[in-house]
């Protein structure tokens, strides 16, 4: 989840934090990945940690969140489901089309759409921030897609993937619950009874957050260093394709119900952006260590989209003051 409370309130030191966050994340994720390129038998020992980390960054998202963030669903409930629904309907399909487009082999085509299986990404929130789009939507979305993983994920997985390889979805769901569920509300009990204690850890969650997942990518990238060498630049083409088409179904479909461009930003990047650390985990579980592999590389390239894309948003502009929805012509995109 972001490091920010809310856009309105933001200091300009906290945006240059973000900017730092955004513009280093995948930086870092690029140099732990090259690491273990190089030496993969250095960091075989790291696979029993992918589970515990993910659970860490999801903790760290729970204690993010406020009663303002869920008051956000309650007052704006349609672009909250425009959202949702465009995230569960559009990616999964979109793995399923890129990976028999590209004919990926069976163990990397469920790879794909298994990312495309899990909920939005945790660093949407910043990237919205930065991009001038609707913070207080991207919070609300990111957190109603995790909540609902334990759900659509498995079910998603088994239907698409399925046809690939062998999914248990019911293994697949209980590992979410874990990985997912009871650390986001474990986070969310912390922040609620002891908001001193939080408050003060809340500037490090950010770099927790990022240590994490980059050790995540290690440990993936080293058990599927041969894969890489082998279908790397395919397994590329193939996140480059689902990520940016998400990003434009996503802007599409917040177009076609007339939200304002600040709302479509969001829906974009929330379609976009995927928890692809939660992806490569699970492949790494229930399907093999090549399957882990689109997740691993999902989580460098779209945080390397997402900051350029923000860019270029944020040199545009935006008009935000539509309370009907409406957006006038001079600033449709």
């Amino acid at each position: 989840m972001s490091p920010l409370s809310g856009p309105a309130t933001t200091s300009s030191a906290e945006e240059r934090s973000a900017r730092i966050a955004v513009t280093l994340f995948p930086l870092l994720i690029l140099a732990g990945g090259a690491v273990a390129l190089a030496a993969p038998s250095a960091f075989t020992g790291l696979g029993p940690w992918i589970n515990p980390l993910l659970g860490l960054i999801m903790f760290g998202m729970g204690l993010t969140l406020t009663p303002p963030d869920f008051a956000v669903i309650a007052r704006r409930p349609v672009p909250v489901v425009i959202g949702v629904v465009a995230q569960y309907a559009i990616m999964p399909f979109l793995g399923w089309l890129v990976a028999a487009a590209l004919g990926l082999p069976p163990a990397l085509a469920a790879g794909v759409i298994l990312v495309g299986c899990c909920p939005g990404g945790t660093a949407s929130n910043v990237v919205s921030y930065l991009a001038k789009g609707d913070v207080a939507l991207s919070v609300a979305m990111t957190t109603v897609s995790t909540l609902i993983a334990p759900l659509l994920t498995p079910v998603l997985a088994l239907w698409l993937a399925g046809q690939y390889m062998p999914v248990d979805a019911g293994s697949m769901a209980w590992s979410i619950v874990q990985i997912v569920l009871f650390p986001v509300l474990l986070g969310l009990l912390m922040r609620v009874f002891l908001p001193r204690l939080v408050n003060k850890a809340l500037p490090a969650l950010p770099w927790i957050s990022v240590l994490a997942i980059t050790v995540v990518v290690v440990a993936v990238v080293s058990a599927s260093a041969k894969a890489i060498f082998a279908a790397g630049l395919l397994v590329l083409a193939a996140v480059i394709l689902h990520n940016g088409l998400g990003y434009a179904l996503g802007y599409t479909a917040a177009r076609l119900f007339k939200l304002p461009v600040p709302s479509r930003r969001t829906t974009a990047i929330e379609v976009g952006m995927q928890n692809s650390g939660l992806a490569a985990g699970l492949a790494r579980q229930y399907l093999t260590p090549e399957s882990a592999l689109p997740g691993a590389i999902f989580s460098v390239w779209h945080n390397v989209s997402g900051a350029l894309l923000a860019a270029y948003w944020r040199r545009r502009g935006t008009a935000a003051a539509q309370d009907s929805g409406k957006v006038p012509a001079a600033v449709t995109e």
